[in-house]
């Protein structure tokens, strides 16, 4: 029977553009990976998650990635083949989005799941390889275990694989810059077709075009279960102050209760404020951004509001910029906002208030560290982070979000930063 017959480019991006991961990143991402495991004493480690199947791989298809520790049994130091990708399904698209001959790793079908240790062992593997046991359903990864049995005890290598990720390279804050300016796009859209009458989901509509049209998969990836994300957030007026499941400051009302969060039916009316938070996801790479608009003017009261969110905002950026933690950063940004009298309505209303200002984002959303209590280690150099200080009334809310990269000599915007305003009136 003959094989699939499509090759790369029928694979490709807009106007014939390669948008496969280069093969030297995933050869650089390994490489990492196989040093990280050498140094927490693991043997290796067998990936099976979706987002870092696609990190490591290029893909993500239906299949285990087999990475051993630098220098262990199985790997190139050792005389081995290295990392490994066993593949269900598909095993020909997993040549191509690797770059096919250039592919850093062997690419072979799945063996049988009885099988699995006997072939592990045969490229020279002595003990049980850690799995993601922080991400994999339990029920799946039983499975793993059992037939990983005869090698020994599964650890867990959750963190490790969270920890490399933390840091950007330079061709993954490309993905970012890219995404940033399909973004700001995408804002042009709201302030295009917003304004009295107007409901929130109007503009989602609107912002969704955009960002479908230039490549968005669908899908905004979180790491915490069970969220799920609705990555265009708009709310007007009383929805601002609606709460939901979601782990953030703003909820929303949602269209219905399955989709219980971000824009609902409700219009626009005049000099209510109407925040803004979209998330749009270049390559698989998130940015994420809030503004406000409002139809007609905003009064007094929440222009205080939004300046004080701002004076947070600051106090935040300068604590991460200058090496302070993040749990400093929480602290300080925290107490800034009680001595201007929002202590219980930062980041939503009592007692459904979110205990952070900041969440790092890259593949996922909700990446860390994150600006909260408890996170006691700097925003790393090469770290992305949206950072967010917002309140919630009854009758609305408000705030700002930019993302930002942390460099050598600070944190610079990677979305808009003061280049899209902070309100715009419609």
């Amino acid at each position: 029977m003959a094989g699939p017959d499509f090759d790369a480019w029928d694979l490709c991006g807009p106007d014939g553009e390669d948008w496969r991961v280069p093969p030297s990143e995933l050869d650089a991402r390994q490489s990492v990976l196989g040093t990280r495991l050498r140094e927490a004493g693991l043997p290796g480690l067998l990936l099976q998650h979706p987002i870092d199947l696609y990190y490591y791989t290029g893909g993500r298809q239906d299949a285990a990635f087999f990475v051993p520790a630098e220098g262990a049994p199985g790997s190139t130091e050792a005389g081995g083949d290295g990392p490994v990708a066993f593949v269900r399904r598909s095993l020909h698209r997993a040549r191509l989005e690797a770059g096919e001959d250039d592919a850093p790793h062997t690419i072979r079908d799945f063996p049988r799941l009885s099988t699995f240790a006997s072939t592990l062992a045969e490229l020279g593997v002595r003990e049980a390889p850690a799995m993601q046991l922080g991400e994999v359903p339990a029920s799946f990864a039983a499975r793993f275990q059992s037939a990983l049995a005869n090698l020994g005890t599964v650890s867990d290598g959750t963190a490790i694989v969270h920890t490399q990720r933390e840091v950007k390279s330079t061709w993954e804050v490309g993905c970012m810059d890219e995404a940033a300016e399909v973004q700001w796009r995408m804002f042009e859209a709201i302030e295009t077709v917003g304004g009295e009458g107007a409901s929130e989901l109007d503009l989602v509509a609107a912002a969704e075009a955009v960002s479908r049209s230039e490549g968005f998969g669908g899908n905004v990836q979180m790491r915490r279960y069970p969220l799920q994300c609705d990555r265009g957030v708009i709310v007007a007026g009383r929805s601002g102050g609606v709460t939901s499941f979601f782990d953030s400051a703003v909820g929303g009302a949602g269209p219905h209760p399955l989709s219980g969060m971000g824009a609902g039916f409700r219009k626009i009316k005049a000099n209510e404020p109407v925040l803004v938070d979209l998330v749009h996801v270049h390559r698989g790479y998130v940015v994420d951004m809030t503004r406000m608009f409002v139809a007609g003017r905003l009064d007094e009261v929440w222009m205080n509001r939004l300046e004080d969110m701002m004076s947070v905002r600051d106090e935040v950026v300068g604590v991460l910029e200058t090496g302070g933690t993040c749990s400093e950063a929480w602290d300080r940004g925290l107490a800034l906002a009680t001595e201007l009298g929002h202590a219980d309505h930062l980041m939503g209303q009592a007692p459904d208030q979110s205990r952070f200002l900041g969440h790092s984002v890259g593949l996922q959303l909700d990446e860390a560290p994150v600006v909260a209590a408890g996170f006691d280690r700097q925003m790393p150099v090469g770290g992305t982070m949206a950072i967010e200080p917002k309140v919630v009334h009854t009758d609305g809310a408000i705030g700002s979000e930019d993302t930002w990269l942390r460099e050598h000599d600070g944190l610079r915007p990677i979305t808009a930063g003061g280049a899209w305003p902070w309100v715009t009136e419609w």
